[in-house]
């Protein structure tokens, strides 16, 4: 095992936050508003691939402090948070597809849809706000 650092682990939690607040006006847009805005798009993409991969790394530092491997790929890194008692299994299980958006997002493995961004933002609103404080918990009570 090796230490946890608190600082990196905080600051990937900064990253979340400011991120879904940066969000959350997408949240009250129609399909059509959010397709007519390509600055708003392409932003909304980038704000939701930069959090999930805080959380990755969040993920992928207390896996391997706790002295296992390294998880096979980032949606398990989410079910490794569950093994952890980090997450509920609850949380891990409704946020691990967030991995595949975001390697839609990054790899753009095809056409990406409007209307599935715009729910992910608001999936993320709630999913990644409780999962800012299941981290937090656990830093608290393992230092």
């Amino acid at each position: 095992m090796t230490p946890i650092e608190v600082e990196v682990i905080r600051r990937k939690l900064g990253i979340i936050t400011e991120n879904l607040r940066a969000l959350k006006p997408v949240e009250s847009l129609s399909v059509e508003e959010y397709r007519r805005d390509l600055f708003r798009r392409k932003g909304t993409e980038r704000l939701s691939q930069e959090l999930i991969e805080a959380a990755v790394d969040i993920n992928t530092h207390l896996i391997t402090a706790r002295g296992q491997g390294p998880p096979d790929d980032y949606y398990d890194s989410f079910l490794k948070m569950e093994e952890l008692s980090v997450l509920s299994p609850e949380l891990a299980q409704a946020l691990a597809p967030s991995a595949d958006l975001r390697n839609r997002l990054v790899h753009e493995y095809d056409l990406l849809d409007d209307a599935l961004i715009l729910a992910a933002v608001t999936t993320a609103q709630d999913l990644y706000a409780r999962y800012v404080k299941a981290v937090e918990d656990y830093l608290n009570t393992n230092p």
